[in-house]
Parts: C-alpha cells; structure tokens; sequence
C-alpha cells in the first residue's frame, strides 16, 4: 500500500497525520482484517483438544 501523509507540526514538533481518505478507509479495513484473523485464531487456541464435529452431522443436525 502507498501512502501519502501529510504531517502537521505544532511548534516545531510533528503532531498530526493527515491522509487521503481512501488511503484512511484502505488502513481501518487492514486493522479490522488483523483482528478479525487474530480473533480467529485466539479461538482456533481455545479450542485445542476439543472434540470436532463432522460436517456431515452439522448440516443434518440444521436440516440443510
């Protein structure tokens, strides 16, 4: 991903980012697939040793 940032200063020192909104919206959909993945796998961990259930069984089980 390119960005273009533009910093802000506040009496010589940087203090704000501003980026084109697309870059902005592209950078919140990266974050939110990093934690959705990190979520995943929190609970893939969680649930070592657990006993798994066939597929099969599941969509007789929801009648599908």
């Amino acid at each position: 991903m390119n960005l273009h940032p533009q910093l802000i200063e506040k009496f010589g020192k940087k203090e704000f980012v501003v980026l084109p909104f697309e870059e902005y919206q592209a950078l919140v959909a990266l974050m939110e697939e990093y934690e959705d993945l990190k979520d995943l796998r929190e609970a893939k961990k969680d649930e070592r040793g657990e006993k798994s259930i066939p597929l099969k069984k599941v969509v007789t089980d929801l009648g599908i």
